[in-house]
């Protein structure tokens, strides 16, 4: 016991580790639950809730649904193809699952662009709610039941199922313990970069061999590596990453040389088309 009469440590002392994180509970709401069955019991995601990290549960949404037949869509006012998810289901369910600490996602291709910072965000969080949309859509009154519009792409998908399987995949594989944490924090995007190029076993391959600074066993010159070709790969491939980037000053030293190479590449390239068409 302190002076003052409380127990327990005191200010100066450490306050020991924190307690473990409570597992981060999903909620999928959708019309075709049987395509969560096989891509959310294996591999990491299988594992994560094996391992008590994460709790998922796959709702059918048409429990909710509106009469005999749990009707759960309608046609669209105005005319047009295709049917529209109708208001009260999603009500219905979202006022039973939903909880003060609730994020409530909606795949939806307007919907903000879903990346790694994004994907980090919510496996911070403690309870999410992802509503799938079928067919032509949603009410647009659904959408202020909503919280979070996120889309996996600029293309047309049958709908939700795929992009919360993407979503919830990219969530559990950043909790804590769910893999070695040395893997995601080097991982393409996590720093803003594609991923540098892997080798492995054999040391040559068909004439290709293993680059020597990787089998040089020079730890700071892996390192070196690495970034260097992080860099030239997000240069090659993604350069609007590169745009805006605060770049360190050995990243700028490091980007400087790979500019200088790519140029130099190019120009042999082009050489060498010229002599071959002569």
């Amino acid at each position: 016991m302190s002076d003052d009469g409380q127990t327990g440590p005191s200010a100066d002392e450490p306050s020991g580790p924190e307690p473990p994180r409570a597992p981060i509970e999903i909620e999928i709401l959708t019309l075709f639950p049987g395509m969560f069955a096989g891509p959310l019991a294996e591999s990491i995601p299988g594992r994560v809730q094996s391992r008590g990290l994460a709790t998922v549960r796959v709702h059918d949404l048409r429990q909710w649904g509106l009469g005999r037949h749990k009707t759960v869509d309608d046609y669209t006012y105005g005319g047009g193809a295709g049917m529209v998810l109708r208001p009260e289901p999603a009500a219905a369910a979202l006022a039973v699952l939903r909880r003060p600490d609730s994020t409530v996602i909606l795949p939806d291709p307007g919907g903000e662009v879903f990346g790694q910072a994004r994907a980090l965000d919510l496996s911070k969080r403690s309870h999410l709610v992802i509503l799938c949309p079928r067919y032509e859509g949603v009410d647009e009154r659904i959408r202020a039941m909503i919280d979070l519009e996120l889309s996996i792409g600029d293309y047309v998908l049958s709908g939700g199922e795929i992009p919360a399987m993407v979503m919830v995949d990219t969530i559990l594989r950043l909790l804590p313990g769910a893999i070695d944490a040395e893997s995601t924090a080097e991982e393409s995007f996590t720093a803003g970069l594609l991923e540098y190029p892997q080798y492995t076993r054999p040391p040559e391959f068909e004439g290709v061999a293993v680059p020597a600074t990787l089998t040089s066993g020079h730890h700071e010159e892996v390192r070196k590596w690495r970034l260097k070709e992080a860099l030239r790969r997000t240069w090659r491939r993604r350069p609007e990453l590169l745009e805006g980037r605060q770049l360190s000053r050995e990243e700028s030293k490091l980007l400087a040389e790979v500019s200088h190479e790519e140029n130099v590449r190019a120009t042999d390239e082009t050489t060498r088309s010229s002599e071959t068409a002569d």
